[in-house]
């Protein structure tokens, strides 16, 4: 994935765009860039590779001097990974960064190319910032507006024009984006761990919303350019949760923080030794109801729904359906009325499983979202959410994230087999008292790290 970052403020835009990057790292990237306006004009500086490889061309080449300016990390998805096919993208008049993928790039790239536009890289990036500056008219939003109509796909884009040298723009479709609220600064981030250092508060941006933004405001509009008034999210973690804590890697880390995340999300939802997920809007009545489940997620939240699958239908004997999101709605999957679709995801914005719950809804049925992240767009989109309390979780590889999505499973199952009358209050609450047992014996169990690494060191 790629990562975006925008920074307009009294700080030094640079030293702000590095750092925020940094947070990005955890994404994946293969090269790395940024632009910044400097006396009038927006200097690029990009190159394949680390950040640190951008540090150094920095050094050889001059580092950026300005209070606003994007940022970009790079996951190659049009062009390989070189320097000239790193972001930012544009020309004098223009520059981008993007995350996602522009479907009709080839078209688009076609038409401009008959209107006399040259092109250097082979990303679907450039086609954007060219046909940016074709419909330029002195009007960033109008621009933006028109350029949106044209493309096609997922994506999230942080623009800058060199006449609006006090603006960042920004829009997203199905490509995460948030716009970080500082003190007579603000930001844009792919994700919260970039702008945790400077500030707790952000606005979620939704589909074709178009941000633009200033170092004192923030005006968000839609296609029609119509007013959009967001409500202000705030991090419920800090820097300190976002960083390794001393751990050598955030996959350690995140291994060690299981038992907490487990115990948070299990703890708030027992009331007298038994699960209450009301809080979620799941009532018995509704429980009670329902004639089929459908769990629907992608990669790891698929096989915790998977998971799911085993102890709901043993011991709530009621029939799960398990899709991986990429699949469900190619299927023509038979869910309707009565029915109900759990939808799984840690970011809350895995954008297969996102379609999946929008076809659930279609067709009728209840739909509850296990997610981590709070405010998030399948959080939003769904009619009951179950909140998996387990913080950032970096590493790209899932631990805490995937022990707490079937900690979730677990406690649903056993309310729906106690509603369903499969199960007695005293067996209900033994299950109960084993899933609050299961913190202690994870920690029982990283205590036998010195044992795993020997037995790892004998397998490998």
């Amino acid at each position: 994935m790629c990562g975006i970052v925008g920074y307009i403020g009294n700080r030094d835009c640079t030293d702000v765009l590095i750092d925020a990057l940094s947070k990005l790292e955890y994404r994946g990237y293969d090269s790395a860039g940024i632009a910044v306006f400097e006396k009038g004009t927006i200097k690029v500086e990009k190159c394949k590779g680390k950040l640190e490889n951008l540090t150094n061309l920095m050094k050889i080449e001059g580092r950026p001097s300005g209070n606003c300016g994007i940022g970009h990390t790079r996951w190659a998805t049009h062009g390989e990974p070189s320097d000239i096919n790193s972001h930012p993208h544009g020309n004098k008049r223009v520059s981008i960064v993007h995350n996602g993928i522009i479907e009709n790039y080839r078209e688009l790239k076609e038409f401009l190319s008959k209107e006399g536009y040259a092109f250097e890289s082979e990303t679907d990036t450039e086609v954007v910032a060219k046909l940016l500056d074709y419909y330029y008219n002195n009007d960033p939003i109008d621009t933006i507006i028109k350029v949106l109509a044209d493309i096609e796909g997922a994506y999230s884009l942080g623009i800058i024009f060199r006449d609006f040298p006090e603006h960042i723009y920004a829009v997203r479709k199905d490509s995460p984006l948030i716009v970080g609220l500082g003190e007579d600064e603000n930001f844009i981030a792919s994700d919260v761990p970039a702008i945790l250092k400077y500030t707790r508060n952000y606005y979620l941006l939704n589909q074709d919303e178009i941000c633009d933004i200033t170092r004192t405001d923030v005006k968000i509009c839609n296609v029609r350019r119509q007013t959009v008034k967001k409500e202000v999210q705030t991090a419920n973690w800090d820097i300190d949760a976002a960083e390794k804590n001393g751990y050598e890697h955030f996959m350690l880390k995140e291994i060690h923080e299981q038992p907490s995340a487990v115990k948070m999300t299990v703890s708030p939802r027992i009331k007298n030794g038994l699960p209450d997920l009301s809080e979620t809007g799941l009532t018995p009545e509704k429980l009670s109801a329902y004639n089929h489940i459908f769990i629907v997620a992608c990669g790891t939240a698929m096989h915790a729904g998977m998971v799911g699958k085993y102890v709901i239908e043993k011991l709530a004997r009621v029939g799960v359906t398990v899709d991986i999101a990429s699949e469900f709605r190619y299927r023509d999957p038979l869910i309707c009325e009565n029915d109900l679709l759990i939808v799984i995801s840690q970011s809350g914005e895995t954008a297969d499983t996102k379609a999946a719950l929008e076809l659930g809804k279609e067709r009728g049925a209840d739909t509850l979202a296990v997610v981590n992240v709070v405010g998030s767009s399948i959080a939003r989109e769904a009619d009951m959410v179950l909140y998996t309390n387990a913080g950032p979780e970096i590493s790209v590889a899932s631990t805490k994230a995937y022990s707490v999505q079937i900690a979730a499973m677990y406690l649903f199952a056993f309310e729906l087999a106690l509603v369903k009358e499969k199960i007695s209050e005293d067996e209900c609450r033994e299950y109960v008292q084993a899933l609050c047992d299961v913190p202690d014996l994870i920690e029982k169990t990283l205590e036998t790290k010195e044992l795993c690494q020997m037995a790892a060191s004998k397998l490998l």
